[in-house]
């Protein structure tokens, strides 16, 4: 169902224009290079509320979708709650990939 967005966070990831992990999401955050923050659904309350206060405070767009494992597998790790989206090209199709996929639903 979300294949098609997950395979662009692995073209993102390829091109060097994706943040994941806890601290290198955080980083790129506060460096002011953060363009989207794609949280998984089942990642820690505690998580999903510190990234919300984050894109708050940087007016970041934030969104929830697939899981930890969908979305490490994507960009080629064991598992990941977080990415930051660091290109405005792939903000734009991950948001209409969502967009599409949410109708669908």
């Amino acid at each position: 169902m979300y294949k098609s967005m997950l395979s662009l966070l692995g073209l993102a990831q390829k091109a060097g224009q994706l943040a994941s992990g806890d601290f290198g999401a955080e980083k790129a955050i506060r460096a002011g290079k953060a363009k989207m923050i794609l949280m998984a659904e089942d990642c820690a309350d505690e998580t999903k509320k510190k990234y919300r206060e984050l894109a708050e405070e940087y007016e970041v767009d934030c969104v929830e979708a697939v899981t930890k494992i969908e979305l490490g597998a994507a960009i080629g790790r064991e598992f990941r709650a977080v990415v930051v989206i660091l290109d405005d090209g792939f903000k734009k199709g991950i948001q209409k990939k969502l967009k599409t996929l949410k109708g669908e639903m």
